[in-house]
């Protein structure tokens, strides 16, 4: 091979090279930008979920509770109903897909502690006994609002962190705050 055929090759072989490298960056770049907006566009849903929450719960204030139902077969529901059905409507609203219906035992199941200086709308007081309540607006770390459906009652009903029940009763038989993990919201199709 003369050195011009030479010199000819090894520039096509360097031009190759680099237009190699030049895709290969191009393209890690690409999925990087993708993987970014994926996490931002997520980051917004989960922003416009939490706004949903208090519109969606403050709906169901007064609804009769009964274990074991759900308003599509009765007009009255449970703590597990209530919590499912408020997720699920705020999800569609945020552009994502709740995981579906579960009882609480499950539904704690998919869930992390957070804590009381972290709460967000939607977030769960739990007590010791599993028996929980849904922070569903929140004014400061020392005022938010629940709601649930109380046996008690038969009925969903709302207080806030305020109300002395939350002190005597709630705070004293405190498990904790918990969140629902982020693989219960699924892209909407």
């Amino acid at each position: 091979m003369g050195n011009k055929a030479k010199h000819a090759f090894q520039h096509v072989l360097s031009v190759r090279l680099f237009l190699i490298v030049f895709f290969s960056i191009f393209t890690f770049c690409a999925f990087q930008i993708a993987n970014s907006a994926a996490a931002i566009s997520f980051q917004n849903q989960k922003e416009i979920f939490e706004n949903m929450i208090p519109v969606i719960a403050e709906q169901y204030i007064g609804v009769p509770c009964e274990f074991g139902n759900g308003l599509k077969k009765s007009a009255t529901m449970d703590n597990s109903h209530l919590f499912c059905l408020i997720y699920d409507m705020a999800t569609k609203q945020a552009g994502l897909r709740y995981f579906g219906y579960m009882p609480m035992k499950e539904l704690l199941k998919k869930t992390v502690e957070v804590q009381r200086h972290e709460l967000k709308n939607g977030d769960l007081i739990v007590l010791k006994d599993s028996h929980a309540a849904m922070i569903y607006r929140i004014e400061n770390q020392d005022k938010f609002y629940m709601i649930y459906a109380s046996g008690e009652r038969q009925q969903v009903i709302s207080f806030n962190s305020q109300n002395v029940v939350f002190e005597v009763y709630w705070l004293e038989n405190l498990k904790g705050f918990y969140r629902l993990t982020r693989d219960m919201f699924l892209p909407q199709d």
